[in-house]
């Protein structure tokens, strides 16, 4: 496997909880705190090793008998518009979209709380009160922002927390108006970041796991090209 170079520091295994993703399956993380004089570095470092971010944690899955979590992130610069894609740009051009500082709202909040109850109601994160939302949005020691997303009437339509990388934009976490499916949100935000990373001249957009058994988890494969990490380090994902 391509080496990555990862500054000495502590790791830790979390206990197995039940998988979110795939059933009858447990999940254990590496994690490791963003901590120390440059944590943006560190955390570039980290993501290129597959971790991902969580408050001011950078996590990795470590499940026992199974490696279906494959990190994923988009060619920016060589992405293209297919058909299926061109229309779901069209059909959200009334979209503004603005970046902003991550600080939380209760208007975010409260589309968060209605986005999970609508599509993640047995998930743990549907108890998480204010002040939890706020801890994941502003406990951040690296480069973080909101990507707010309105309607033409101003209401709000999605929002997604991302990280500013050195090579790319990170989809933390994003979520939309649940009565809004037929502009196939999710997939839009992801479009969004494509071309705002294009905008930047960055050349990628990290969406954090690909899991092909997951119909949560598996859509991510047709925004292409795209690479996975592998033993080799990251290599294209054929179509």
């Amino acid at each position: 496997m391509k080496r990555v170079e990862i500054p000495s520091r502590f790791f830790f295994s979390t206990p197995p909880a039940p998988c979110p993703y795939l059933d009858d399956r447990l999940e254990r993380k590496i994690v490791t705190l963003l901590a120390g004089e440059d944590p943006d570095s560190l955390h570039n470092t980290l993501s290129h090793a597959g971790f991902r971010r969580s408050q001011d944690l950078a996590y990795r899955p470590a499940c026992d008998g199974c490696d279906a979590c494959i990190p994923i992130r988009v060619k920016a610069h060589d992405f293209r518009f297919k058909k299926s894609f061109r229309r779901i740009w069209k059909s959200n051009a009334d979209i503004t979209a603005k970046v902003l500082p991550s600080i939380a709202t209760r208007e975010h909040f409260e589309l968060f709380h209605q986005y999970l109850t609508s599509r993640h109601s047995e998930g743990g994160m549907v108890d998480m009160d204010f002040a939890d939302y706020q801890a994941m949005v502003e406990e951040s020691p690296v480069r973080s922002k909101l990507a707010e997303f309105r309607k033409p009437d101003n209401s709000l339509f999605a929002v997604c927390l991302i990280d500013e990388m050195e090579d790319g934009l990170s989809l933390v976490y994003s979520f939309f108006d649940p009565d809004e499916e037929h502009r196939s949100p999710g997939s839009y935000l992801i479009l969004w970041h494509i071309v705002e990373s294009e905008r930047r001249q960055l050349p990628y957009v990290y969406l954090g796991y690909w899991i092909s058994e997951s119909p949560k988890m598996a859509y991510k494969k047709r925004f292409h090209p795209s690479e996975v990490l592998t033993r080799d380090g990251w290599q294209l994902l054929t179509e």
